[in-house]
């Protein structure tokens, strides 16, 4: 057993009401910045949508992520050799049309206008260019436009979908979207980084956050063709890589990262989680159906005493494992089983966990009670978003597991019903509990961490101790008189 720790997220996604406040605030603090215009290193899509970049869940084209050859992992990109072949030349990348081309205005015509007859416009100017455009997309071009024939029509998670389930997703009257917010998943088996030809990505051992070293960085781009989800960017003014780096500055001094600080509808919870480094490669290799719950069965319980004295023995700090005890992380995805990762089937494992939204369902008013029939698990296969859509996101297509999943958030809606309004009996109640495989012990935790739990709660931050990680591999005091422990020259092109 090799404990690992790894910061990781859990994204409530019913909770998300789609203000992009998380996005700005991660703009404003890292990316508005020459070269980084286009960058959103967090943004909110609408779903069904194409993303962005457009159709970057298709690995059919850009090659993202693992496979498995025989029974081996290897990324899907390329081999070793393939990949010196298209060193110069990648065609697995995303085009500057499939993000957006970031965009100004020329102020000046609003600023310096004559007096005249018609309102003066500011026109709108290329931030690449400086040349005047005409503005066809944008970060959230698609934002809301879950039943349009362009963007929610050509999602590639409607593989698999009935063609009556289609025709009945875009009528105007069923008309139905969720947002989906995502930045990086820090996974703990990156494809970016067995992609990089340079080693410039690199994963930190005492908090697994994924970083890109600009002085190591040598432009080849192949972590961006090597991430499935395309959260890895390329800077066109300095020649470097970037992504998001979590605000591991922030998180170093006990502070949450600026996106999750900011959210207006408190989706997201952060903490710590221990996993086993020696059972990636195993869990990884797992069929489809099985690779949520093989992630899962890698992460371990921090109340247990052999795992407490196999951390201390890798060095892990008191405070830490405590902090992994307090985990909100931990209850969503180990104990409760609600949160589940994104796109499994890449082969990632990826750290950011999202509970799926509770699915509009077909109901009728009896007498003035709302009623959702008498079997309420039975609006799971009337719900106007297909369960099939929900697997093909976040269960790798396998349905049972998703059911498993709402089958809990429904019971705890109808118990929470059944306690607050009346028009619930409790015997029903206690059949919806029962027949999810929960308590109403269980039930009213999972209620209070979603919906009252206070800040500390939510972002259970640790002790990172960093000087004591950078002791570990480095003699500090012969440094200390010249600039400090950071780099003091900006990355740049070239060597």
């Amino acid at each position: 057993m090799d404990i690992r720790c790894q910061v990781s997220m859990v994204f409530h996604l019913d909770k998300c009401i789609g203000c992009h406040t998380c996005s700005l605030a991660c703009k404003n603090l890292w990316t508005s910045r020459p070269g980084a215009e286009y960058m959103w290193w967090n943004n909110v899509e609408t779903k069904p949508g194409v993303g962005y970049p457009a159709l970057y869940e298709d690995q059919e084209q850009y090659q993202g992520g693992w496979e498995l050859d025989n029974g081996e992992l290897k990324l899907k990109l390329n081999t070793r050799a393939g990949e010196l072949v298209n060193l110069f030349h990648n065609p697995r990348l995303p085009s500057l049309d499939d993000y957006y081309e970031p965009w100004t205005y020329r102020y000046s015509n609003l600023i310096d206008a004559p007096a005249q007859d018609d309102q003066p416009v500011a026109t709108p100017l290329s931030q690449v260019t400086g040349e005047e455009i005409d503005i066809e997309a944008g970060p959230n071009w698609d934002d809301d436009l879950g039943g349009s024939p362009i963007y929610a029509a050509n999602d590639p998670n409607l593989a698999g979908v009935g063609e009556e389930e289609r025709a009945q997703l875009f009528e105007a009257q069923r008309l139905v979207y969720f947002y989906l917010p995502r930045m990086c998943n820090h996974c703990i088996n990156p494809s970016c980084v067995a992609a990089c030809p340079a080693a410039a990505i690199y994963k930190r051992g005492e908090d697994g956050i994924v970083l890109v070293s600009n002085q190591k960085c040598m432009a080849w781009r192949m972590c961006i063709s090597g991430c499935p989800y395309k959260k890895v960017y390329f800077n066109w003014a300095t020649g470097k890589a970037e992504k998001c780096i979590l605000c591991y500055p922030r998180l170093e001094t006990q502070q949450a990262p600026a996106c999750m600080h900011s959210c207006v509808g408190r989706i997201r919870y952060l903490g710590m989680l221990f996993y086993d480094a020696d059972r990636i490669e195993d869990a990884a290799k797992h069929p489809d159906h099985e690779l949520v719950e093989a992630q899962r069965d890698i992460i371990l319980d921090p109340f247990d005493p052999a795992v407490i004295r196999k951390a201390r023995a890798s060095g892990i700090d008191d405070k830490t494992i405590e902090s992994a005890q307090k985990s909100p992380v931990f209850k969503y995805v180990k104990r409760w089983k609600l949160a589940l990762p994104l796109h499994p089937e890449f082969r990632t494992l990826p750290m950011l966990f999202y509970v799926p939204p509770l699915l509009p369902v077909t109901a009728s008013m009896n007498d003035g009670l709302y009623d959702n029939s008498t079997d309420f698990f039975s609006s799971l296969e009337s719900a106007r978003l297909p369960i099939r859509y929900m697997a093909n996101l976040f269960t790798a297509g396998d349905e049972s597991q998703i059911v498993a999943v709402y089958r809990k958030l429904m019971a705890g809606r109808i118990y929470k019903r059944a306690q607050t309004v009346g028009d619930i009996t409790a015997e029903r109640a206690r059949q919806a509990v029962a027949e999810a495989l929960t308590t109403p012990e269980e039930i009213e935790e999972i209620y209070y961490l979603t919906s009252i739990a206070g800040f500390d709660e939510r972002f259970v931050i640790p002790p990172f101790s960093r000087e004591a990680a950078i002791e570990l591999v480095a003699i500090t005091q012969a440094r200390q008189e010249g600039g400090g422990m950071g780099f003091v020259r900006e990355p740049h092109r070239g060597l």
